[in-house]
């Protein structure tokens, strides 16, 4: 791959939920234009058997990102492969369990903000410290439609990414100036394996997921983002179907 492929030659690129669906299209596509990833998710059958298909430029990196403990064992590992840490972070791995507020289990609920809201935390806290040091870096939040609009039986999923947004927003302002950026890319319903359980052609109000974007739509928009020049940051991008 020559030079003007490669775009992101020598960025190192953290993604997370990468055993499928958006995350596995992001990964792939940083790969694709150069970029050095480290595939985040729990299936570490999964990661690894990726990992191996794209080649030298990808590290399959099992990791619960709900767990503080575990995280910090992430970075640990990371460092030893990167020693000046990643250029790049997508926090991306989430959840999706619809029900009615009354009818959402504790535990459900919990699952919800650990995974959409907690987990992002902790990845930025664990790797934000070495992009500031650096001056240069970049923060993409995977958010959704649902993180600035309300739909029936999304009220966990809609609380955790409209705290996600809310996260990111304070990020950027604390950001401004340090030459580490913050995108938000909120897509619209995606198809992807989330869906599966769910079955959103037989409920009624659901877009069918013939109509749904694809996940290299999104993975094509974080791309976007992080090819921009270094003056440039991209606050958000909103995805929908045409």
């Amino acid at each position: 791959m020559t030079e003007s492929a490669a775009p992101l030659a020598g960025r190192r690129a953290v993604v997370t939920g990468a055993s499928g669906g958006i995350g596995l299209a992001t990964a792939r596509r940083l790969a694709a234009l150069g970029a050095e990833v480290a595939l985040v998710a729990r299936r570490g059958d999964v990661l690894r058997a990726e990992a191996a298909h794209l080649g030298g430029a990808a590290t399959a990196m099992p990791c619960d990102v709900t767990d503080a403990a575990a995280v910090d064992r992430l970075v640990r590992d990371l460092g030893d492969r990167w020693a000046d840490g990643a250029d790049v972070l997508v926090n991306n791995a989430g959840v999706f369990a619809p029900a009615r507020v009354h009818e959402t289990s504790p535990a459900a609920f919990r699952l919800a903000l650990d995974t959409n809201l907690l987990a992002p935390f902790l990845l930025v806290r664990a790797l934000l410290p070495a992009m500031l040091a650096r001056g240069t870096g970049h923060v993409v939040t995977v958010g959704s439609v649902a993180d600035r609009a309300v739909f029936p039986e999304n009220g966990a999923y809609a609380a955790t990414k409209f705290g996600a947004r809310a996260l990111h927003e304070v990020l950027r302002a604390e950001l401004r100036g340090s030459g580490v950026r913050a995108t938000l890319v909120s897509p619209g319903p995606v198809d992807t394996p989330l869906w599966d359980a769910v079955d959103p052609d037989g409920r009624e109000g659901y877009t069918p997921r013939a109509a749904m974007l694809p996940a290299d739509a999104v993975a094509d928009a974080i791309a976007y983002a992080l090819l921009q020049p270094a003056r440039v940051n991209v606050d958000e991008l909103r995805l929908s179907g045409s």
